[in-house]
């Protein structure tokens, strides 16, 4: 007899089994195919770690995505430059001193522009604002206001006698407590209200507004810092069930921004049309105004632009504040440094430090310097977007590539830093130390170039002048029963990275006016 043949499908769940086998080999086929094609399409791309289909290397980011590139990089970047699939965005990962001058310096017209972001075109009205913007001149005329008008040296220096103001009532505050005291809360109102005071003047404190702008803020914060889907999977991003409760949440949050803008602005345009004190110092709000014409601002335009502002110095100037304290903590010999010259340098005469003292505080800068270096509040800046394909140290970086500056890498890099890992705030003691102003890019916390952060000025006036009346007015106590050892350094990653937990400190008032 004939044998008959065998049975390859004994059930329908068996043919089915096979058919959806057949399915994902010819799609894992197309995949491999597309990659080979695009890898052979860019040129010599820089290298990667293997990835996944469909999620790339996702799976290899974690909670702190800084951390994760920095030893992703170790292992697979050639010169500081290594290429990732995160889902199915492109993204360039730069983790060396030589990589990062070649994308900020060397190549900085083609890494000028920005990503595209549902968040940001929500929030700021397709992003019209400045530090999210595509590159272009929109971004420069909104830079150009920002920065001749409330970020420049001569602006920063006329709200010398704010700050000291904002300082002292903070230093009055804390005279009165009588226990462990919530710092992290009282420094980020403390920078909030420094910047809500440039910004809208006399009006900010009107009917509990500083509390709503910190209310807000901390949304923005949140809203910008999360998981965004599109930012890895814009083909899923783009769909409209799972677009639609993003967009109301973000509809409404901006909806409650210019509600309290709105007022603002009428507030302003009404007392500037009646006043007659032609002499009086004008805010930020009041500037913008009166530059509507001459550069074509819209009240939406003016109204994106105040949101970022309000935003953008407070989250980074408080988190410093906190991490410089944490570290003086844990470095008792270095607090006891640092009080000495702040103490020693303030005139027997003063209750609290003024601005004019604070140049011949060195080392209180140093340490401010090592704080930043340790801890950058945005460890990965803000994403940069290739704007043309280019050639960057030998490798060619497609058009329309995320890329990502790791600076929290750069300033641990144990072949730019002795002692890397280590608060060693003496290290920028030396008249030739090296400096956070973009030219040295072995220490970038505000990044470099075009896009370098405008408002360096003022938030490093913001924290000097609020860290040094901390040391000068007061030693401070861990609550009880807790070691310099306890102190948790976890941080958060966001839009900003922080502590996870809050700062309790006792203050001791010292009484060293005379």
């Amino acid at each position: 007899m004939m044998a008959q043949p065998p049975e390859l499908f004994s059930s329908p769940q068996a043919l089915l089994m096979y058919l959806l086998l057949f399915i994902l080999l010819l799609l894992l086929l197309r995949y491999l195919a597309c990659t080979t094609r695009s890898s052979r399409s860019h040129g010599r791309l820089p290298p990667s770690p293997p990835k996944l289909p469909f999620i790339g290397h996702l799976h290899l980011v974690g909670s702190h995505p800084h951390v994760s590139l920095a030893g992703l990089s170790e292992k697979h970047a050639a010169d500081g430059l290594m290429l990732l699939h995160l889902g199915q965005v492109r993204n360039l990962v730069v983790s060396s001193t030589r990589a990062a001058e070649a994308v900020l310096r060397t190549h900085d017209h083609v890494f000028a522009s920005r990503p595209h972001s549902l968040v940001v075109d929500v929030i700021f009205s397709g992003a019209s604002d400045v530090a999210f913007a595509p590159y272009g001149e929109h971004w420069r005329q909104a830079r150009k206001i920002i920065t001749g008008h409330l970020l420049s040296a001569k602006k920063v220096a006329s709200l010398c006698a704010a700050r000291e103001e904002e300082a002292r009532l903070v230093v009055a505050k804390l005279r009165q407590a009588r226990g462990p005291v919530d710092l992290s809360g009282m420094l980020f109102a403390f920078s909030n209200d420094i910047v809500c005071r440039a910004m809208a003047g006399k009006f900010f404190r009107a009917e509990g507004r500083n509390d709503v702008f910190r209310e807000l803020i901390h949304m923005n914060v949140a809203a910008l810092g999360g998981f965004n889907l599109e930012n890895c999977f814009p083909s899923l991003g783009n769909m409209s069930m799972l677009r639609r409760p993003v967009l109301g949440k973000l509809e409404r949050l901006k909806k409650k921004w210019h509600d309290l803008l709105d007022q603002i602005i009428d507030e302003h345009a009404a007392s500037n049309s009646s006043s007659l004190d032609q002499d009086q110092e004008r805010d930020f709000v009041d500037a913008l105004l009166s530059l509507q014409h001459d550069y074509d601002l819209t009240r939406e335009n003016i109204k994106t632009i105040l949101m970022e502002m309000f935003g953008a110095a407070t989250d980074t100037s408080y988190v410093v504040i906190e991490y410089v304290l944490c570290e003086l903590l844990r470095n008792p010999h270095l607090m006891t440094k640092l009080q000495a010259e702040v103490r020693g340098k303030t005139p027997s005469t003063q209750e609290t430090v003024k601005e004019a003292d604070l140049s011949s505080m060195p080392y209180l800068k140093a340490v401010i310097k090592e704080t930043l270096r340790l801890h950058p509040p945005a460890p990965l800046l803000i994403p940069h977007m290739s704007i043309d394909k280019c050639d960057v140290n030998g490798y060619t970086i497609p058009a329309e590539t995320r890329t990502l500056v790791n600076v929290w890498a750069l300033c641990r890099d144990t072949r730019s830093w002795e002692y890397a890992d280590e608060f060693m705030p003496e290290r920028f003691m030396d008249a030739e130390a090296v400096d956070f102003k973009g030219r040295d890019f072995q220490f970038l916390p505000f990044g470099a170039g075009r896009r370098i952060c405008p408002g360096i000025n003022f938030g490093i006036a913001t924290v000097e002048i609020m860290l040094a009346n901390l040391l000068h007015c007061f030693d401070w106590e861990l609550p009880d029963g807790m070691h310099k050892e306890d102190i948790d350094m976890t941080d958060v990653y966001g839009l900003t990275v922080r502590r996870k937990e809050k700062l309790f400190l006792t203050p001791k008032y010292v009484a060293t006016c005379v």
